[in-house]
């Protein structure tokens, strides 16, 4: 299994499945989740207000899986993260939770390749570096059981990102 971590686009990545940054109603913000929805087209609100009908939108910790329109990927995974609280309102283990939810979706399609965001280093202020740490502990454990992920790419945003990610993935 091949894991990197690169400065880029995530709208622009060819993955089987690419992550979004989601909020609990699924029906797009700011950041990276608001460049998903644009770039992906309709297909993908429409995808998310089927689930939303279905389940009433998803909670912090879970994931949900739609088709991804326009993009290059094949699906779009959506979680969301924590806001953080500084630490004091469970939002490590909840960080956790989208990677391993995510991974798990992964797992039911039968994926080989997955493309993650920073999940919660936004607007909703985790800590970068913690961030990064639990991002790859947690995906590097779970992955080790997927039998048919190849691939696992951390997409940064931005350098200081992208340099957590490296000094994790060594």
């Amino acid at each position: 299994m091949r894991f990197t971590a690169l400065q880029g686009d995530i709208t622009t990545i060819a993955a089987e499945a690419i992550v979004n940054a989601a909020n609990n109603s699924l029906m797009g913000g700011g950041g990276v989740d608001g460049a998903i929805h644009r770039a992906g087209g309709p297909q993908i609100m429409e995808d998310c207000r089927a689930v939303v009908a279905r389940q009433g939108g998803c909670a912090t910790g879970e994931a949900v899986i739609t088709r991804a329109g326009k993009l290059p990927a094949k699906y779009v995974i959506h979680t969301v993260g924590p806001v953080w609280h500084g630490g004091r309102r469970n939002e490590p283990e909840l960080l956790a939770s989208c990677y391993r939810n995510s991974l798990l979706l992964v797992g039911e399609r039968g994926l080989s390749s997955i493309a993650f965001p920073g999940i919660s280093t936004g607007v909703y202020g985790f800590p970068k570096d913690l961030a990064a740490e639990i991002a790859v502990r947690t995906v590097r454990d779970v992955a080790a059981s997927l039998t048919t992920l190849q691939q696992v790419m951390f997409v940064c945003f931005d350098a200081e990102s992208l340099a957590h990610y490296r000094r994790f993935l060594t």
